[in-house]
């Protein structure tokens, strides 16, 4: 039968110095009981015996006979090193299955990730394994202790403090907008609630019209990335282009807005989704455009011309910068939450 009234806490509490002070008092006394001194004490009695044993040490009586002896003051200062030891692990094995991971997702050709993402990806996917903040990893990169290195962080090696807008006194008046301005915008589109609404821009390799180049369309709601590689940038093949990638989704486009750039002159004819034009001088009012073109100069440097670039190759860039697990969308993948919102 079982004792209701026990004294002995059921819950695990490491022992104090005054309760070690209870265990030498009851065994200088002649008490031996593990038993009765657990209920003394208030803890199992197995907690005692292994006290007991931690804390004895060695004696020789005036017979020089040896015998163990339990001291409180011996335990504690056991006990007192073990707590700071424990902390003394090695981080690069506590973090093994991060830093591991880590290296290889580093070293991959198509890969758009930050150490933060990175981070945030791997509390989300792997939530049973240890890892360490992204602090701490910067840290172990700079010290070498890692087997990458900044030169693997294109990312890191590109941030600069943020520059101010300059108005040009205004928006450049002397510079005649191409159709409707972006103060024509619904509100929706203002404050992302609504997705399917995106701004839209190119990336030039060599700056030349007769030169291959990127229309990037970056979805404002879910930053989830279009990109069609086009042979020029006259306006007559954009317009053509962004009007078949259109016809081809029409559920897709509410709303487009590019900058004032003469390429766009003709996007005005665009059927199917309502076409605006941020102010001239103005890329800050297409910033999540701006952001994802940053990302794709990882894989189209500027200066170098991009003939040689495969349709494969563009989709392979694109893909790594819709996978990315963003921290601005709680660590979730512009592709998974566009799909989520197309297919609701």
């Amino acid at each position: 039968m079982t004792n209701s009234n026990s004294s002995i806490s059921k819950q695990y509490h490491q022992l104090t110095s005054v309760q070690r002070g209870q265990i030498q008092a009851m065994l200088d006394s002649g008490i031996t009981s593990r038993t009765v001194i657990a209920q003394e004490v208030g803890c199992h009695k197995s907690t005692i015996s292994r006290e007991i044993k931690r804390g004895s040490v060695l004696q020789r009586d005036s017979s020089y006979v040896l015998y163990e002896h339990y001291y409180a003051d011996t335990a504690q200062i056991y006990h007192e090193k073990r707590r700071r030891n424990c902390y003394k692990r090695n981080p690069l094995q506590h973090y093994a299955v991060f830093f591991r991971m880590l290296s290889r997702r580093f070293k991959a050709k198509f890969d758009a990730t930050s150490i933060d993402e990175f981070v945030g990806e791997f509390h989300r996917i792997m939530p049973n394994y240890p890892c360490p903040s992204t602090p701490t990893v910067y840290r172990y990169i700079d010290q070498g202790l890692l087997d990458i290195s900044n030169i693997d962080l294109p990312m890191k090696l590109k941030r600069r403090r943020n520059k101010r807008h300059h108005s040009h006194g205004g928006h450049a008046p002397h510079k005649k907008n191409l159709g409707n301005s972006i103060e024509q915008r619904p509100k929706e589109v203002e404050n992302r609630k609504v997705p399917l609404h995106w701004e839209g821009d190119l990336v030039k390799g060599v700056r030349r019209k007769n030169q291959p180049a990127l229309m990037t369309l970056t979805e404002r709601t879910t930053r989830f990335e279009v990109v069609i590689k086009i042979p020029d940038y006259r306006a007559s093949t954009c317009q053509r282009l962004l009007q078949k990638e259109i016809d081809r989704h029409p559920a897709w486009f509410k709303s487009i807005t590019f900058d004032n750039g003469s390429e766009f002159a003709d996007m005005t004819k665009i059927k199917g989704c309502q076409i605006y034009f941020a102010h001239p001088y103005s890329p800050w009012e297409r910033g999540t455009n701006e952001n994802c073109n940053g990302l794709l100069r990882q894989f189209f440097p500027k200066g170098k011309s991009m003939k040689d670039k495969s349709k494969a190759y563009v989709q392979q860039a694109t893909d790594a910068i819709n996978h990315k697990y963003r921290r601005i969308l709680q660590y979730h993948t512009a592709e998974e939450l566009f799909k989520q919102y197309i297919s609701s």
